[in-house]
């Protein structure tokens, strides 16, 4: 996933939670998606009360996309999947999600085949208290300070992370601005991965044109999974 998201081409990923879906809407979907111009899957979400390897292994058997993990907790990982995001909350300050659950997934991850991709993930506000700020016990980003988000973003890339993600979170009734998008993009190098409010094509447009290298849709498939079609 890494070299292809550095490529230049703006790529679509699309989200499944895999506690939203059952096996016969998750293969439905799946299917829709393997038709669609998505470039990546991302699975996982901040609680996780489903089959993780059962939801991993429907996705394989229905697409040839890359599935790429996206962990809320250390225990969500299956070697069933093709990537995992290994996220740090630098956002936050809450220690267990900024390095706490990585010691403890690091013995794992290293005795499998993932491609395990570090990423430095950034909260933004996104005008409603979001599943991963209620679970992680962190203070998201105020959404009018651009210049927090440039020198978070910038600290994410010069520690080591492959990819940053500005995250207004599932569900948001605001997205990341496409101001903040645009500055922080021009302080870092590498991928920008935007996600959290975006409803429809023409919202993800504007932030592919803000500077995203990579767009998620997620909450906004969940009802309704024909937008996949439009990708």
């Amino acid at each position: 996933m890494s070299s292809k998201s550095q490529s230049g081409k703006t790529q679509f990923a699309v989200l499944i939670d895999p506690d939203k879906v059952d096996d016969k809407s998750l293969v439905a979907r799946v299917k829709l998606i393997e038709k669609s111009k998505a470039d990546y899957i991302f699975t996982g979400g901040s609680l996780l009360l489903s089959n993780l390897d059962n939801c991993v292994k429907i996705i394989k058997e229905n697409t040839y996309k890359p599935v790429i993990l996206f962990p809320g907790h250390h225990s969500h990982i299956s070697e069933k999947a093709d990537a995992i995001l290994l996220l740090s909350l630098i956002s936050g300050r809450n220690p267990e999600y900024l390095i706490g659950n990585h010691i403890i997934a690091a013995p794992l991850l290293y005795q499998t085949n993932l491609e395990i991709i570090s990423t430095a993930y950034i909260l933004i506000d996104g005008g409603n208290v979001s599943s991963v700020q209620y679970v992680s016990n962190t203070v998201p980003i105020p959404a009018n300070k651009t210049d927090i988000a440039v020198a978070t973003a910038i600290a994410g890339e010069l520690i080591g992370n492959k990819l940053v993600y500005l995250e207004a979170g599932s569900g948001a009734k605001n997205t990341v601005s496409d101001e903040m998008i645009s500055a922080v993009k021009s302080k870092i190098s590498c991928p920008l991965i935007v996600g959290g409010g975006i409803k429809n094509i023409d919202v993800a447009k504007t932030k592919f044109s803000a500077g995203a290298n990579i767009v998620v849709i997620g909450n906004a498939i969940e009802t309704c999974p024909e937008l996949i079609e439009m990708l």
